[in-house]
């Protein structure tokens, strides 16, 4: 045998198993982006409007919702997310991956129930508290599970199904609310509000079937378990002596871990090096929001409205944008896989998405209320949101749940989470300063402000952020351990593939020579016979 074992990258195909089970588990982030489009709709529904808003002869639709309604809605949800992500870490040191996520299920179901039955304002409110917790653990676990169950060479096209859940679940949210729209009693926003019941119901199932993460099962000392869920993951994909090779690769990275640190908890993401990858960490998840795409998605409507577009056309060229976001999700998960790495293609997406927010401020400034500006808004729109989500939006999950440690990685990637909800949050909150004619009255000049954020975000990436593409998740735990780099991740040898191939095939080659024994001496007996 070759003393240069080394686990051969194989195609999606031959993972199919591996697929299958990480893209059950990854649904879960559909349920983000169909609450997003479903609740946004609601506000506009005349069904909705009579239970919750109040008559107004002036308003569409005779009827209109309170501010505080508005915002508490939309608010209590974030809350709700930001807490649940912040806690991960401490709920998954105790009870795991696969426990949280069904926690998250039955959560979703009681906050249906409650958004469904009730005409209570009080009932909406706490409905839309627990539906946050729900989702801030349906987002964190499933992404950490899907980081720790790929293959090194397939994690950025695994993980990045995050991305490709969620624009499947804006546009299927957008076609529910936009056929129940002209429904005037409570049915109107009761069935976009009961399609929330479907993603954690085959989730729930799913999970029966999907073995516990075998990191997280190989950091509590589960060694059985943890070895019996990696050759599920596995399947036939590979040799079993390359699954041999892999197990032995966590052994080792989860024993230098423990000698690394003799505790596990939050504060631990900022001691030693762990503080440079709990940074990088938060930095990406921050980058997402930096990049402007909660502007756009908020505001991209209204502009067109504003501009002098009728409202159907308006929602008809938002969809669009959305689908082209859906085209560039799976042009960034082929793009990590077969081209560019992570690095490359985060630069590129800030690069695409500063341009973007500088050009519709270019528009605004120069042409406002033009037809060229309603053009302009409706192109670079599109060109964002394909962007982004080719890019950014595709690779910001891969990056966050690389980065950090086995054993701190809930506690790393939670609280990144939570910064991410916190960070949209500040977003919604400052925004209507910016752009309302009562205030600055910027408009989609706003998009100043969002260019420069894009272009620091490059700048960030570029300084700052390495290149993990085919590594590890043990060989990136030794290169930060010897405080490699950014410049150097792409070409420095590791050690650790390389000694725990040197144990795999020692271990062969003692199998063979016991196997070689063994039919000696039976050879040997047969002829003294």
């Amino acid at each position: 045998m070759s003393s240069h074992l080394q686990i051969p990258e194989t195609s999606l195909w031959q993972n199919r198993k591996c697929l299958f089970i990480c893209t059950i588990v990854s649904i879960a982030n559909l349920q983000y982006g169909l609450d997003s489009a479903a609740v946004g709709g609601l506000q506009a529904m005349p069904g909705f409007l009579k239970v919750f808003g109040y008559p107004n002869p002036n308003a569409p639709g005779g009827y209109s919702i309170g501010s505080t309604f508005q915002q508490l809605i939309a608010s209590l949800l974030t809350l709700g997310s930001f807490i649940s992500a912040l806690t991960a870490g401490t709920f998954s040191h105790f009870f795991g991956r696969k426990i949280a996520l069904w926690i998250a299920c039955v959560l979703n179901a009681v906050a249906c129930i409650l958004q469904i039955t009730s005409t209570s304002t009080a009932a909406i409110y706490m409905g839309r508290l627990i539906l946050g917790f729900a989702n801030g653990f349906l987002v964190t676990f499933s992404n950490i599970y899907t980081s720790e169950a790929s293959p090194a060479h397939l994690r950025g096209v695994i993980v990045a199904l995050f991305a490709y859940w969620v624009n499947i679940g804006s546009i299927i949210g957008a076609a529910v609310t936009n056929a129940t729209k002209g429904m005037m009693d409570k049915t109107s926003y009761q069935i976009p509000i009961g399609t929330l019941f479907v993603v954690p119901m085959i989730l729930a199932i799913g999970l029966l079937f999907v073995p516990e993460s075998p990191r997280y099962l190989l950091a509590k000392g589960r060694e059985a378990e943890a070895k019996k869920s990696l050759i599920t993951l596995r399947g036939n994909s590979v040799a079993p002596e390359y699954i041999e090779l892999e197990w032995a690769e966590m052994c080792k990275g989860i024993e230098e871990e423990k000698k690394l640190a003799t505790t596990v908890g939050a504060l631990d993401m900022f001691k030693g090096t762990d503080l440079r990858r709990t940074l990088l960490c938060f930095g990406m998840i921050a980058c997402q929001t930096g990049s402007g795409v909660w502007f756009v998605i908020s505001y991209g409507t209204y502009f067109l409205i504003v501009s002098g577009l009728s409202v159907s056309d308006a929602f008809k060229y938002s969809i669009m944008a959305t689908c082209l976001g859906f085209l560039g999700v799976n042009m960034g998960m082929y793009l990590m896989k077969r081209h560019l790495g992570r690095r490359s293609i985060l630069i590129l997406g800030g690069c695409i998405c500063g341009f973007s927010q500088l050009a519709l401020a270019i528009a605004a400034t120069v042409a406002p209320g033009t037809k060229a500006m309603q053009n302009c808004l409706i192109g670079f729109t599109a060109l964002f949101k394909w962007g982004y989500n080719m890019c950014v939006g595709a690779a910001s999950y891969p990056v966050a749940t690389e980065l950090v440690s086995t054993r701190l990685r809930a506690w790393t990637v939670g609280s990144a989470t939570s910064l991410g909800y916190f960070l949209a949050w500040l977003n919604a909150f400052c925004t209507p300063y910016f752009i309302n004619p009562a205030n600055l009255g910027w408009g989609a000049k706003y998009g100043y402000i969002w260019a420069g954020s894009n272009f620091l975000c490059v700048a960030f990436f570029f300084l700052c952020m390495p290149e993990c593409k085919g590594r590890t998740l043990e060989e990136i735990d030794e290169l930060f351990a010897n405080k490699v780099s950014a410049f150097g991740f792409k070409s420095y040898q590791t050690t650790i593939g390389q000694e725990a191939a040197r144990e795999v095939e020692e271990k062969i080659l003692e199998q063979k020579g016991a196997v070689t024994e063994t039919r000696e001496r039976l050879s040997s007996g047969s002829h003294r016979a």
